[in-house]
């Protein structure tokens, strides 16, 4: 009987400490979903939840502050998450934080992650909808590698062969192994740097020159300051277009005048249009300017004679001597 009795105070002891122990599992899984402390409701909407589901955490600044209670379908691209958070950190979050899924780890579960701005606003209150913000898609961020990692092959592919083809290159190696080319490039690039300080030489030199016209200085600074210079080139320029306007008329007019000689040469009568086409009255003055100048050359000779004779020589001397002293 006392055996019995000792067996039944070990089962109603084991079943007590089953019945607290179940008592304390469930207040820490209710605690860790909010159950027995005061919470409230924040939501957020977003176009996929990523693998999101009820009961992953909500976290502020790292810190666990809630967790999803559910998930509500609005429409074909909306959901809505439902947030059960802690009431003491109502007073911390605003209204304009943001909200992003996260990944707790690199395959982790899913977590929301609450982030404060930096602007200051009012605390939210009990159903307030929150921001959401972009997140990175682990899928999307394994596709994006994926194929990074197919271009990556395609590339090292090409460059196996373009090595391939370099190494079996005796022109590129000839090219590569000819010493006189490090001389030619060092050259060149002697050659362009002397190019380049004549350039900015010349730069330098226009630029001064350009001030000194400015400044007045030189011809065509005095040209380009200098009002009354200004003022008497362009009287210049306007005499000279007179001067050409005038030119153009006397030549016009000289043209209508050769075009009338020519007429009279041709067509008109009198003595102009004998000598130049009648053939006899032409061979006449031929011979009288013959006869004429066979007299001159005749008279001449005479004269020089005179010279000569001891009657006249005194007389051309004394001219002689009158000349000398004239050229003198």
């Amino acid at each position: 009987m006392i055996k019995e009795s000792i067996n039944n105070i070990k089962l109603g002891a084991f079943v007590l400490a089953g019945l607290i122990f179940i008592i304390l599992l469930l207040y820490l899984i209710g605690k860790n979903q909010h159950l027995f402390g005061a919470s409230f409701i924040l939501k957020v909407r977003v176009d996929n939840v990523q693998g999101l589901r009820p009961g992953n955490n909500v976290r502020y600044a790292g810190i666990d502050v809630g967790t999803v209670k559910k998930l509500n379908i609005i429409n074909d691209q909306m959901i809505e998450i439902e947030m059960v958070i802690d009431q003491k950190v109502q007073s911390i979050i605003k209204k304009n934080a943001t909200v992003s899924i996260k990944t707790d780890g690199l395959v982790g579960n899913k977590v929301l992650e609450i982030v404060g701005a930096k602007i200051p606003a009012l605390p939210v209150k009990n159903g307030d909808l929150l921001t959401p913000k972009k997140s990175i898609d682990t899928d999307e961020m394994l596709r994006t590698l994926s194929k990074t990692n197919n271009d990556l092959a395609f590339i090292t592919d090409n460059l196996k062969i373009t090595v391939t083809r370099i190494n079996n290159s005796k022109a590129l190696w000839n090219l590569l192994n000819d010493e006189t080319i490090p001389q030619h490039v060092k050259q060149s690039a002697k050659n362009i740097q002397d190019i380049t300080n004549k350039a900015n030489n010349m730069a330098n030199h226009l630029q001064i020159m350009v001030q000194n016209i400015q400044s007045g200085k030189g011809t065509l600074g005095k040209i380009i300051a200098d009002t009354v210079i200004a003022a008497n080139l362009n009287s210049t320029i306007l005499s000279i277009q007179l001067i050409s306007k005038h030119a153009d008329s006397l030549t016009q007019q000289l043209s209508r005048t050769i075009q009338g000689i020519e007429k009279s040469i041709i067509n008109g009568p009198g003595a102009i249009h004998a000598l130049f086409n009648d053939t006899v009255f032409s061979n006449h003055i031929n011979n009288s300017l013959q006869n004429i100048q066979n007299g001159t050359d005749g008279f001449n000779q005479n004269m020089e004679a005179l010279k000569h004779n001891f009657l006249f020589r005194g007389y051309f001397n004394k001219l002689e001597k009158e000349k000398r002293k004239l050229n003198k």
